[in-house]
């Protein structure tokens, strides 16, 4: 599947109506991002059950801001709309296949226990 270019328009649509999507913040004149570009997106073809996406910092300023991205590239990655990764920095591809295979094992419904307990005794 080839990546999915996200905007302040569509962002919160992917983000919510897939169970895991992977997110690079990138931005055109950034070498390091030129060069984790085609394991990215060799990553993509080779997991078509996860949503890959890149954000262009430089056209999209208002998300990477939402999201404090300081530096280029950044990785996140979403499962039910929880952040369970995000780093800066080109993973070499074993890297980036072992922050895909860690995001698939999570236990969810764990996550989400974590959350509302922490919520709940603030």
């Amino acid at each position: 599947m080839a990546t999915v270019e996200l905007t302040k328009d569509n962002f919160e649509d992917v983000v919510t109506g897939n169970d895991m999507v992977i997110v690079d913040f990138w931005a055109p004149w950034c070498g390091p991002c030129r060069a984790f570009a085609p394991n990215f997106e060799a990553a993509s073809e080779r997991h078509a059950d996860v949503v890959f996406a890149k954000v262009n910092t430089e056209d999209q300023q208002e998300l990477a801001a939402a999201f404090n991205i300081r530096s280029i590239p950044t990785l996140m990655l979403f499962r039910d709309k929880v952040i369970l990764y995000q780093e800066a920095g080109a993973l070499p591809p074993p890297a980036l296949e072992q922050v895909i295979a860690q995001g698939k094992d999570v236990d969810m419904a764990e996550v989400h226990r974590e959350m509302a307990d922490r919520e709940k005794n603030g």
